[in-house]
């Protein structure tokens, strides 16, 4: 573990101290910058070129801080937000942002920060050509390699602004400043072929593994990994059939987007490349299995958890091994030790800052005892023994739950030699009290429980893409493409049963439709607050598909206010709440004498209620606006549909 923590603070090192070596040029400071000829000259300063493209990278798309030191998860129903750091989520949630003013500090995630990303990659792959650049003398190849990691990051970024924008500019050159900005949107699917272009042409330069001061660098899977997404984003329906799912937004090609099953064929084909691939005569990736059901114990070797979460559910996100294995592409010190200060319930020191909603909660299944799992709002649940008043151990859930969500009655860290019962009804974790959960619920997912925040400590996770990602995607372009099979009922069954999980039902083997119910799921519970649920829901088109609008009128019609809705709804139709993006909810602790949880010398059940309403605007909010400064800089741009 020691080594891995140094590999990853030496690469931190040389991206920072490149920050001041190369800025000179890349910035184009009129008075002091490096010529062109000097810096293609020396193969050490394309090298810190390169290392500082990673650095910007990620300042692009860190999972973990996405929105100014927190997930994007706020921003859905997997998570409620604090109004602390300008209270960017529930500015987005509430509709507060246009072409003028997008609610967020760090402008590198957004368009003009992206592209000028890709300008820096631009300028060193033309740069390495025009003035023929010498190899490294200390390890020949090595600038070659670099060149496809300039490369694999040119379409790795060109795939953040799709996923944002839809319809982008493909900017492959080096802009000239003195040149007319007439640069032109392009349909995403002529998009995803430039971005698997520049992928292959990386893979070609890029070894299998990258290892040393190079790990975490991208290698050849990582440029598999982009070409699958890249497929599945085109064969998902925001792309493929979008007005079937009720999509009515105007853009410039959609006449391209009608349904073809080819792109489903295309997202499968490179999906499995990713579970093919081997290295050094054996696969690249696997998934982390280091320990066994029998282990419980934290970092501090400690079982402050009442034996509910498994040590490998928690270490998958800190073991090197996972890192190495299991990891497709990832970025490194994504977050520090003030990150657990800000999540912590406020009974441990901390902030609550992100706090899951119900919504999230009600996906994960329960083991049935039938050996199989089942979702909590499904027919068999009810007979086999789940009750909503004691929904958390009723019936036993996914262990994946109980790695994430910290709730009424859970045991949780106290800092001393016994795991401490959360409270939300009463204290200082009570609902609504000063920097305590307005859900219900604490965000549990990466915490440290064995940290007493005496030292210091950095999270690289979550991983921008994991081994189940590609999975999930080869499932479901199967089960589209020709339907379901043992093949991927045994593949997807793989990932649930790292995480200590049941099957899915037999039934899935057969029924098309459930088996697309159950991979959604999985990507839903596996990838909590992995920075996907945001831009996942929006690729589905799920605010304007039409069951979920069927829910939500059920929804609105189930009482006169919202609490009642909330509670009516499920006891009504027993079905997860409307994914349209526009409420959120959450479960309160009251205090019942005949009540099954106890905490404390009082027993409580479980009720439902509804935290807020929330604005999402179709087909307008499924893209982000294209801001003012920018359409007027490149007079052929056109706006998004709404905006």
């Amino acid at each position: 573990m020691k080594s891995f923590k140094y590999i990853l603070r030496g690469l931190l090192a040389v991206m920072l101290m490149s920050l001041a070596a190369c800025s000179e040029y890349l910035d184009k400071q009129p008075d002091d910058q490096i010529p062109e000829e000097k810096t293609f000259a020396s193969y050490d300063k394309v090298n810190q070129l390169v290392t500082d493209l990673y650095l910007r990278t990620k300042r692009c798309n860190a999972p973990m801080t996405w929105l100014s030191h927190f997930s994007s998860a706020g921003l859905t129903d997997e998570a409620e937000a604090t109004n602390v750091e300008g209270n960017i989520t529930n500015r987005y949630n509430s509709g507060d942002w246009s072409p003028t003013a997008v609610p967020q500090p760090n402008n590198d995630m957004f368009w003009k920060g992206i592209y000028n990303t890709i300008r820096r990659a631009n300028v060193i792959i033309t740069g390495v050509a025009k003035y023929n650049t010498p190899d490294s003398a200390i390890d020949p190849g090595d600038l070659n390699i670099r060149i496809g990691e300039a490369y694999f990051i040119r379409g790795y970024l060109h795939y953040l602004l799709v996923r944002m924008y839809g319809e982008v500019p493909y900017i492959d050159y080096v802009v000239d400043a003195n040149q007319p900005m007439d640069f032109k949107k392009e349909s995403v699917h002529t998009i995803v072929s430039k971005i698997a272009a520049d992928a292959n042409e990386a893979a070609n330069r890029l070894p299998a593994i990258q290892t040393g001061i190079n790990f975490a660098r991208a290698d050849k899977g990582a440029c598999l990994g982009l070409i699958a997404i890249a497929r599945w984003t085109a064969a998902a329906p925001m792309y493929n059939g979008a007005a079937s799912y009720g999509y009515t937004g105007k853009r410039e090609f959609e006449s391209e987007y009608a349904y073809d099953v080819k792109r489903w064929e295309a997202a499968r084909d490179a999906a499995k490349a990713v579970l093919d691939f081997q290295a050094d005569g054996k696969p690249r990736y696997s998934l982390y299995t280091k320990y066994t059901n029998a282990d419980f114990n934290d970092s501090g070797g400690k079982n402050y958890n009442g034996s509910t979460v498994y040590t490998r559910l928690w270490q998958m996100f800190y073991d090197e091994e996972a890192f190495k294995n299991e990891a497709v592409w990832f970025v490194t010190k994504d977050k520090y030790e003030g990150w657990f200060g800000d999540m912590y319930p406020p009974s441990r020191g901390g902030g609550s800052r992100q706090q899951p909603v119900q919504e999230q909660v009600d996906e994960y299944e329960y083991i049935s005892p039938d050996g199989y799992g089942y979702p909590i709002y499904g027919s068999k649940a009810i007979a086999d023994g789940y009750d909503d008043s004691d929904p958390y151990m009723s019936v036993r859930r996914d262990p994946r739950f109980y790695r994430d969500i910290i709730f009424h009655g859970a045991a949780f860290r106290d800092g001393g030699n016994n795991p401490s019962v959360t409270n939300t009804a009463s204290g200082s974790d009570k609902i609504g009290a000063s920097n305590a959960t307005t859900t219900g619920y604490y965000h549990r997912k990466y915490l440290q429980e064995g940290w007493n925040r005496s030292g210091s400590v950095s999270i690289s996770a979550p991983a921008v893409w994991r081994l189940p990602e590609f999975i999930y995607i080869y499932a479901e372009a199967v089960n589209e493409v020709s339907g379901p099979n043992q093949a991927i009922y045994d593949l997807v069954n793989t990932v649930r049963a790292r995480s200590f999980m049941v099957p899915m039902p037999e039934a899935c083997k057969t029924n098309k439709d459930l088996m697309r119910e159950y991979i959604k799921r999985e990507r839903r519970v596996e990838f909590y607050y992995e920075n996907k649920r945001t831009f996942y829901s929006r690729l589905y088109l799920e605010p304007t598909t039409e069951s979920e609008l069927t829910k939500e009128q059920q929804w609105l019609a189930a009482g006169s206010t919202n609490n009642e809705r909330s509670k009516n709804y499920w006891t009504q139709y027993h079905q997860p709440y409307p994914k349209c993006q526009r409420m959120i909810n959450g479960m309160m602790p009251v205090e019942d004498p005949n009540g099954k949880i106890e905490v404390g010398d009082k027993k409580y059940r479980m009720e439902r209620f509804c935290k807020e309403t929330r604005v999402f605007e179709a087909p307008k909010h499924y893209y982000w606006p294209i801001m003012q400064t920018e359409l007027q800089k490149a007079v052929n741009l056109v706006q998004n549909p709404d905006w």
